[in-house]
């Protein structure tokens, strides 16, 4: 049988607004916005470099959850937290446990892990995050359920403001999404829960690693 088709497809004029890699300065200007929200913000040079950050973020033995992400498949993130034997990976626990008998344990352990490890979808210069989701269970232990969060996020996402944020989620992230979606599951996507940070109240929970390299979607 043929791939299921993409309903939807980004446009020339947004791969050009929102698939470019931003500056050296704009990246870092975005860094100390972050930091000012109460966001740890690390720069990285590229996704080799970024993969070792958050290795030194991730003490050995943690409960780590990572959220489903090309940026962490691509930089061999996902790798080392499911497969490298130094974490608790929770992602490889839930898909061994029994979804009618121990519903209740993994809605538990997925919704408060020691860290998650994930990524977003844009970061504003004034240091918002946004990310959208199918599902949003994901989004719950990044807003407070997990103890510490760490997301990877390439340089192509910087945007100016939420709305061009929300206008990169729906023109840019989610035709591809879409498109990934189909093929690898045969069902498509959708944009149901949007996540929009502005700031924390407990200072250094969140992580972000700003990387100079166009990473995911």
């Amino acid at each position: 049988m043929p791939e299921p088709a993409s309903l939807a497809v980004v446009s020339d004029e947004a791969k050009s607004e929102f698939g470019q890699l931003s500056t050296d300065e704009r990246i870092e200007t975005v860094a100390a916005a972050l930091e000012l929200n109460g966001i740890t913000a690390v720069v990285a040079g590229s996704g080799g470099e970024a993969r070792g950050i958050v290795r030194a973020l991730l003490p050995d033995g943690a409960e780590v959850y990572n959220n489903t992400s090309r940026t962490l498949e691509t930089i061999g993130v996902a790798e080392d937290i499911e497969r490298s034997g130094l974490y608790q990976p929770l992602r490889l626990r839930l898909y061994q446990m029994d979804r009618e008998m121990q519903r209740n344990e993994m809605r538990q352990l997925a919704s408060s892990p020691d860290y998650v490890v994930g990524s977003a979808h844009a970061v504003t210069e004034g240091g918002s995050l946004l990310i959208a989701s199918l599902t949003g269970s994901q989004l719950g232990p990044i807003v407070s359920g997990a103890g510490h969060v760490v997301l990877v996020i390439g340089g192509q996402k910087v945007v100016s403001d939420i709305d061009g944020g929300m206008r990169r989620i729906y023109q840019y992230c989610f035709p591809l999404e879409d498109a990934r979606a189909r093929q690898a599951y045969g069902v498509g996507s959708g944009v149901n829960n949007i996540l929009v940070i502005n700031q924390v109240v407990a200072p250094g929970r969140i992580t972000v690693v700003l990387v100079k390299e166009v990473l995911g979607f």
